[in-house]
Formats: structure tokens, C-alpha cells, sequence
């Protein structure tokens, strides 16, 4: 062994670099293993990294309003002592629908009035002035383009609610690359271009990692933030691990194209989650948007291999858009789509695992994929937290850690976010968390 840590971080994208950061500000020394050329370079450079605080849960919606915090002060949050660039973050608003697919936003509304989390109601004469060409009609339930029901409008009202406090990030590769460099500016080292092979343990314990290349590097602790590859790297510290709550492996799929009619007409930022048409959009550079699927009746779930996938758009991508020029009918459906297309980790019920394991000393940050991105600073300090009180003896399986927001003053139980638990059944089962 030619190097001793006391934490071994698998994975190097923006969990994996968040973790690396807070645990290496809190004095460990702290290592991050991945087989790509960089930080970010994997599933977190095709994140849309939009960030927005409606969650189908109290503790997801917590954990968000406090990563609103950071990101909204990113060079704050990372304090850099160099002056290389920095991840810019705009702030935008979030503009979404009352449907009875997301409970007329019920829970959602209710949890930003515990959280303080602002939101107003708006009318449909306020959305036809700053959205004058756009459709204002029912469509939903959302279908996809072959459908019977496609394209029906109901006698419903459209009903919007507007959150101020959100935005986006649109380089989410820098974003993990700051932490990157935050981290090394208090101890960390990176490793890239190898894998980890091997977890090895000692009475019962880690106590070291083998890497692609042969080399074992000691450790106390290791911490699976691998995103796509993360079971894979479960089975190395434990091939017959048992946890009630697994994760799997999805392509996602992201279109690129023009829409001068997707912004507003005073010219302010705002990203639409549109749950009546199953679609979300942003702005990207000059008049372009990212736009991607909500999910929709009749869409298929694309399961991929780590290893060996598809980067093409599949000819379900080009859904989302049909069902987007319903509510902009001046979008145009190009005839030739550009966009991208990656991975997504994600569990069982689409909420993420921030949890121990069965084997001591060896900690998973799993199944964060298309919702977590903006939870990202904040992941850092509750697992830091969590594996603190675990190292120090706390048994989280059975007393589970309660963890104070620094920012916005809440605490939440990180039980909700255990390998272990029952699929929330109030999960919205999709990429909303």
C-alpha cells in the first residue's frame, strides 16, 4: 500500500465532489477515485441543473430549499482562494400547473408554507401577458403523440402557480470541477482515469480500495458515489448485500432547438414544469431551450447498460415536443432533433439513499439521478455528518441521524433516506422527486 486515507470517495461527479469538499473541510483526508479523465465528466455534464424546491416530500423539499441557498451564493459556498472561473448560477422562477396528476400541488404548497419556501398564484390574464402566443388549455392528462387522447383539450382550468426562488446552472461540469478545486483547497486528492476494483475489509470493516491498476490505497471509509455504476460498486463491498431499496439504470433524453416563444415577454427568467403537458423547459443560449419529458401514458422507461449505451436520441425524444407545441403551438418540430442523451441512476421509488451499509465503514450516495443536482452542496454535508456519527458509533439503522440545515434552520431524519425503507408512497415516482 502506498497511500493511507481515511476516506476513499467513489465517483467524482457533483455528489461525489460535494462529499469530497465537506468532508475534507472537516478535516479528512480524503481521496476521490474516477475512471474518467475529470470532475463532472460522467452523467452530472448532461445535467439540465435546474434547481427548484417542489418536492412530493417534506424532506425533499427542505433539502432543496437549502441547496437553493447555496447555489444562489456558489462562489460563497465554495470560498475558493484562487480566482479561476466559477460556475455561474441564474436565478429563475418556476412556473408550474395545478394538475390532479401532482395533487393540485397540495403537498407541494404545504410544504413551502412550513419550509417558508415563497410561491404565488397566478392568473390566466398574468400568464397571457408574459406568454402571449402560448395555449393556455387543459391537454392533460399527459399522452404521448399516438394516443386517442393526444391533443384532446379538457374543460379544466389551467391553474399556475409561480415559486420565485429557483434557477439553474448551465454548466454543470465547471460546477463539479469548483468543488473539485474547493476540495483540494482543503486536502483532497483526486485520482482519475482508474476504477475501483476491489473493496477490502478487515474484521468486518473497510480498510482499503484496489484500484484498475493494481494499486491498494488504505482507507477507514468508502463512499459510493458512482451514480450509473453504483450497484456495481455495491457488489464489491458486499455481493450479497441486502437493502429493500434498489437502483437502476435509464437513459434520459434532452432536446436542444429554438423557441423565441418560450420567453417571457418582459424578458425575465422563468423555467416551466409543466405537469398538464408532462414537459419541462429552460433557456439555453440565445433563443434555444433544453426541453425534456415529465413522463406521459404510453412513454417507456429506456434501461441501459453502464457500460455500453446508446448516446443517440431514440425517436421517443421528439415526444415531449409534440406535446410542448400544444402549449406553444409556434415551437415547430424540427426535422432533425439535436440534444443528448445519458444516464440516470435512480431507485425504486425515485428518492435517493444517503445511508450506511451493512458493511461498516462503507456508505452509499445512490440513486440521486434528474433530481438531485441542486441538492448537491447540501449532500455533501449531511453525508459527512452521517458517516462522522456513524465512525464515532452511532448505530443509524437503529437511532437515525437527525441533521440541522444550516441554512434555513430545519432538521430532517436521515432515516427517510435509508437503504432500507419502504418505497414512499408519496413519491411522484417520476424525475420530480
Amino acid at each position: 500500500m502506498t497511500d493511507r486515507f481515511d476516506a476513499v470517495v467513489i465517483g467524482a461527479g457533483i455528489i461525489g465532489t460535494s462529499i469530497a469538499f465537506s468532508m475534507s473541510k472537516a478535516g479528512w483526508r480524503v481521496l476521490v477515485v474516477d475512471p474518467l479523465a475529470g470532475s463532472g465528466q460522467g452523467a452530472t455534464s448532461s445535467s439540465v441543473a435546474m434547481v427548484r424546491t417542489q418536492y412530493s416530500t417534506l424532506e425533499g423539499s427542505a433539502l432543496a430549499w437549502e441547496g437553493f441557498h447555496c447555489w444562489q451564493d456558489w462562489s460563497g459556498f465554495l470560498d475558493l482562494e484562487s480566482d479561476e472561473p466559477v460556475a455561474p448560477f441564474h436565478l429563475a422562477g418556476v412556473l408550474t400547473f395545478k394538475t390532479a396528476n401532482n395533487g393540485f400541488l397540495e403537498h407541494q404548497l404545504e410544504f413551502s408554507r412550513q419550509l417558508g419556501i415563497p410561491f404565488e398564484f397566478w392568473s390566466v390574464a398574468r400568464l397571457q401577458s408574459l406568454f402571449p402566443s402560448w395555449d393556455l388549455s387543459s391537454f392533460g392528462p399527459p399522452v404521448i403523440s399516438d394516443d386517442a387522447d393526444f391533443g384532446a383539450r379538457s374543460n379544466a382550468e389551467l391553474r399556475s402557480v409561480f415559486f420565485p426562488k429557483g434557477g439553474y446552472c448551465p454548466d454543470p461540469q465547471l460546477a463539479a470541477h469548483n468543488l473539485q478545486r474547493a476540495a483540494e483547497q482543503h486536502g483532497a486528492r483526486f485520482r482519475f482515469g482508474e476504477a475501483v476494483t476491489g473493496i477490502d475489509k478487515k474484521d468486518g470493516h473497510v480498510s482499503a480500495v484496489t484500484l484498475s491498476g493494481g494499486e491498494q490505497i488504505s482507507c477507514r471509509v468508502a463512499v459510493n458515489a458512482a451514480g450509473p455504476h453504483g450497484q456495481n460498486i455495491n457488489a464489491l463491498a458486499d455481493p450479497d448485500g441486502k437493502q429493500r431499496i434498489r437502483t437502476r439504470v435509464v437513459r434520459h433524453e434532452v432536446a436542444h432547438l429554438r423557441c423565441a416563444d418560450a420567453a417571457t415577454s418582459d424578458g425575465s427568467r422563468i423555467m416551466l414544469y409543466d405537469t398538464d403537458i408532462g414537459g419541462y423547459i429552460r433557456a439555453d443560449t440565445g433563443d434555444s431551450i433544453l426541453a425534456g419529458s415529465l413522463g406521459a401514458r404510453g412513454e417507456v422507461e429506456l434501461a441501459a447498460d453502464p457500460n455500453d449505451f446508446d448516446r443517440n436520441l431514440s425517436p421517443q425524444s421528439i415526444e415531449p415536443l409534440y406535446r410542448l407545441a400544444q402549449r406553444i403551438p409556434a415551437l415547430g418540430i424540427p426535422n432533425t432533433l439535436s440534444g443528448v442523451a445519458d444516464l440516470w441512476d435512480v431507485s425504486d421509488d425515485w428518492i435517493p439513499i444517503y445511508d450506511c451499509t451493512d458493511v461498516a465503514g462503507f456508505y452509499m450516495a445512490i440513486g440521486t439521478s434528474g433530481n438531485q443536482f441542486k441538492t448537491a452542496p447540501v449532500v455533501g454535508e449531511l453525508m459527512t455528518a452521517l458517516i462522522s456519527a456513524c465512525e464515532q458509533g452511532t448505530d443509524h439503522d437503529q437511532d437515525p441521524i437527525s441533521f440541522r440545515l444550516q441554512r434555513t434552520g430545519h432538521e430532517i431524519n436521515l432515516g427517510f433516506f435509508s437503504r432500507n425503507r419502504e418505497p414512499n408512497p408519496a413519491s411522484s415516482l417520476s424525475v420530480l422527486g
